[in-house]
């Protein structure tokens, strides 16, 4: 399997905030809420993980809930590639 790294991941949120005119802030604290970053979002940019790594992400939407920064959302794609 083709891991991404974090930086990687963070490389294609940007893209998919791009796309909507929006921008990723430098810092993981940031709140997704206040970037516009929405579960739909989260999909798209889980999509493009599994088209980077040719792998099908496996996760559950209870696991979702807890992702509130844009480091959650890194630490949980790097995670679920490792599952």
């Amino acid at each position: 399997m083709n891991e991404l790294s974090r930086a990687q991941i963070r490389d294609l949120m940007a893209q998919v905030l791009k796309n909507q005119d929006k921008e990723l802030p430098a810092h993981d604290a940031a709140q997704l809420r206040e970037i516009g970053f929405r579960s739909l979002d989260f999909s798209e940019l889980a999509l493009r993980v599994e088209d980077e790594t040719g792998e099908e992400l496996n996760f559950d939407a209870p696991g979702l809930r807890r992702i509130a920064t844009v480091g959650d959302v890194l630490d949980f794609l790097v995670e679920l590639q490792r599952q």
